[in-house]
């Protein structure tokens, strides 16, 4: 048909002219062949191929030809790859250089409190993959706790121990902010602390099983004074532990020893003893008194008295009784029990307490005190308060005075402490 309506020179002209647009791409080449090897790369059947560069990719057709129509075969475009979005760590984030295109680079980063671990950095490579992206923030940082600070604590009076207490500290921690409990090691806030240095610590985990642990020392002193010793021929009893502040000590003394200084001394703030220093001396009756009631008052709460009257020495029941004391001085000691013996008829009547001579009408006023008849025999035993306590007309053993005597008031306790302190007969 064209041989038919246009001469042959004719079809040799519109291969050798421009005939469709030039090719233009943005970001790629083209390569074209002519059908004569023209110089026009956009002739009539010239077939052109595209190419993208590195990091774009072809959309539409790669190959084109130009037709009689005077367009190219088909579209052509180089577009950037772009790859898919990156996953967003949990606690963390990514800052990228030019969102998802080729060859941005996005950098990880992790919330405060949490460290990053796996890639650092995802570059966009042309084949629309990430060169990285694995990445997770984790909670590496332990939680913070401080622990209280407590001064040294002083034992109150009377104790060896000291009731403290302080605020159960608080655990911060650096990554979310949820921790566990706070798990104490050791005595609780305000239980007594006896004396020393007691050591302490407070433990607390985040969710991340990250531990953090504070320690510190609760300190009790007791503040004590120099131990007392017993007195010679006495003894002592004390409470608490018998140095510390606030301890009382207590002392007595044995039959026939009397008190010198402070019966009781207490142990000071200023670790110092309060009273006088104790002692146990002799007991020493002055048989000078002129009343009988002034020879009993020597007595008076320190020892018991067994006065014993016969009309002489030749009496019967009076050496019965004698020769039956004369073992039993260690148990009447024991028992604070003083003899006074009388014997005779006045004017010719004597006393003695022990190898001590009473006058005697000192003698006679203690008979007359004490309604005694200077013809018979009889015994009266008193106690440390001067009460009469038992009579007796007829001798008695060492033991029923004992027995007896063991049933006074306070005598229960002076057993105890005799006990305690380790005196016996």
């Amino acid at each position: 048909m064209l041989a038919l309506c246009c001469p042959p020179g004719f079809v040799t002209l519109l291969h050798s002219v421009p005939w469709c647009a030039p090719v233009k791409i943005k970001h790629g080449h083209v390569s074209c062949q002519t059908p004569r090897g023209e110089r026009y790369k956009n002739v009539l059947g010239t077939r052109c191929k595209i190419r993208c560069k590195t990091g774009y990719e072809m959309h539409g057709s790669s190959e084109i030809l130009c037709m009689a129509s005077k367009q190219w075969s088909g579209n052509y475009a180089c577009r950037e790859v772009r790859c898919p979005k990156l996953a967003m760590p949990s606690n963390g984030g990514y800052k990228c250089s030019d969102g998802s295109y080729f060859n941005s680079r996005c950098q990880f980063f992790c919330s405060p409190g949490y460290t990053l671990r796996g890639d650092h950095s995802a570059t966009c490579q042309s084949s629309r993959t990430w060169s990285g992206g694995n990445s997770v923030c984790v909670d590496v940082d332990p939680p913070v706790i401080k622990c209280p600070n407590i001064k040294e604590k002083t034992a109150e009076p009377g104790k060896l121990t000291a009731k403290v207490t302080w605020d159960t500290p608080e655990g911060k921690d650096t990554a979310d902010g949820i921790l566990t409990d706070v798990i104490l090691e050791g005595k609780p806030s305000g239980s007594h602390f006896p004396e020393g240095n007691h050591k302490l610590s407070y433990t607390v985990f985040d969710r991340a099983e990250n531990k953090a642990t504070c320690r510190f020392n609760v300190r009790v002193r007791v503040r004590r004074c120099t131990p007392l010793s017993v007195p010679d021929n006495g003894w002592m009893k004390c409470d608490s532990a018998g140095d510390n502040y606030g301890a009382t000590c207590e002392f007595r003394c044995l039959g026939g020893y009397e008190l010198r200084g402070s019966a009781a001394r207490v142990c000071q703030f200023n670790m110092e003893w309060s009273g006088l220093e104790t002692s146990c001396a002799p007991m020493n009756i002055n048989v000078g008194v002129r009343s009988a009631a002034a020879l009993l008052d020597q007595f008076y709460e320190k020892r018991r008295v067994l006065i014993i009257s016969a009309p002489s020495a030749a009496n019967h029941y009076y050496r019965f009784q004698m020769t039956n004391l004369q073992h039993a001085q260690c148990g009447l000691d024991l028992r604070h029990v003083t003899v006074i013996e009388l014997v005779g008829v006045y004017p010719a009547q004597i006393g003695r307490i022990r190898h001590r001579l009473i006058p005697p009408g000192l003698a006679l006023q203690l008979r007359l005190l004490l309604q005694l008849s200077q013809n018979s025999f009889s015994m009266v035993l008193l106690d440390k308060q001067g009460v009469d306590k038992q009579r007796y007309t007829f001798p008695i053993t060492a033991a029923e005075i004992f027995t007896t005597t063991d049933t006074f008031p306070l005598r229960t306790e002076e057993a105890i402490l005799q006990k305690e302190a380790g005196q016996s007969c």
